[in-house]
């Protein structure tokens, strides 16, 4: 059966999906002090990283139209997927749905599913890589789905922060926090709840010792990682990337590990120096 996955641009993309017909990134705009940045293949990583750091103002995200999903499903694939960022951070989940609805009103003979990832970055290319593998196993739409809902239930996203600028600026710290976490070298460690939501997991003085404690909780909470593929994503830290890549494959012994530098809304989230680690 042919298939496509429309995935929003919070995922990132393999090299090899770029020219894929079967994978289509749906862009979210993000603004940095009143200027409109669209996060698609023209996104200028360096550049929005020092437009984020001289303004005051916390960068935002606009999510896809439902229109703008809409012309995404409209294609001759039998089964369309859509990937998007969790719904507890952004509207993309709900504006594909909407898209659904009204695609599927005029063709009602289409078989679509709208997967909210529970998760960002990283994560949403693991659920595009395990929808394709089902695809390629022949199971049936139906299969697919349940088998990549399960996917998700078990799946975890992790991440450590170098600056907490994103975080004071958009009040989930203090400023005063802010100056004292910077001037001791702390790190969060942070991860997502099942639901999707953003929580502080632990903190270490240095990223080293941060990445360190990452790993640790990964194995705490990963399933059944050993026949899993991890992802890592980095804003701008190829070095520590690898790092984070010789670490897991040392005291996880992941099958595989795939590594890719953040798009647009990851790097607004993990800001210039993050590391994300979905498995």
């Amino acid at each position: 059966m042919s298939y496509k996955i429309v995935i929003d641009s919070c995922g990132e993309l393999l090299d090899e999906w770029k020219n894929d017909g079967r994978i289509e990134s749906i862009p979210l705009t993000l603004t940095v002090g009143g200027e409109n940045i669209i996060d698609d293949e023209n996104f200028d990583q360096k550049d929005f990283l020092k437009k984020v750091a001289a303004c005051p103002e916390c960068p935002k995200s606009a999510c896809p139209s439902p229109e703008r999903y809409m012309k995404a499903y409209e294609c001759d694939a039998e089964h369309i997927y859509a990937v998007t960022l969790s719904a507890e951070l952004s509207g993309s989940y709900n504006s594909a749905i909407l898209g659904k609805n009204l695609f599927l009103e005029e063709h009602p003979e289409k078989k679509v599913h709208v997967f909210n990832s529970k998760s960002a970055s990283g994560g949403q290319s693991l659920i595009a890589m395990k929808i394709m593998e089902c695809e390629e196993k022949g199971l049936s739409f139906g299969e697919v789905v349940s088998e990549v809902e399960k996917y998700i239930e078990e799946m975890s996203t992790f991440f450590v922060l170098e600056n907490l600028e994103t975080l004071r600026k958009n009040g989930r710290l203090s400023r005063v926090k802010a100056l004292v976490a910077s001037a001791l070298k702390i790190k969060p460690v942070m991860g997502s709840t099942p639901e999707g939501t953003i929580c502080q997991l632990d903190q270490a003085r240095g990223m080293n010792k941060a990445i360190v404690k990452m790993v640790d909780h990964i194995g705490e909470k990963g399933i059944n990682i050993p026949e899993k593929t991890v992802a890592i994503t980095h804003c701008n830290c190829p070095e520590r990337a690898k790092m984070l890549e010789e670490a897991i494959r040392e005291k996880l012994h992941p099958a595989k590990i795939v590594v890719m530098d953040t798009a647009g809304v990851s790097s607004m989230y993990a800001n210039d120096g993050g590391v994300i680690v979905a498995v």
